[in-house]
């Protein structure tokens, strides 16, 4: 099994995911940042979901926990 692509590295005091890691490149984004790279199309394996009116970035279901964040 690969390493992850991107790791969570913050999150909130409620949960929320704020800041990532990208394992293949060393890049570190905030949340804004991972959702318009998502949205740009840099990451396939993740999309953008509204949660609580903020878009939020989560893992492509597909079965496979290599990918989920956390």
């Amino acid at each position: 099994m690969g390493r992850k692509r991107v790791s969570v590295t913050s999150e909130s005091d409620s949960g929320r995911n704020l800041r990532f890691h990208d394992n293949y490149n060393g890049n570190k984004m905030t949340r804004t940042q991972f959702v318009h790279q998502i949205e740009c199309g840099n990451y396939s394996n993740y999309h953008v979901r509204k949660v609580n009116g903020v878009k939020t970035p989560v893992s492509n279901p597909d079965g496979t926990k290599n990918n989920n964040l956390d």
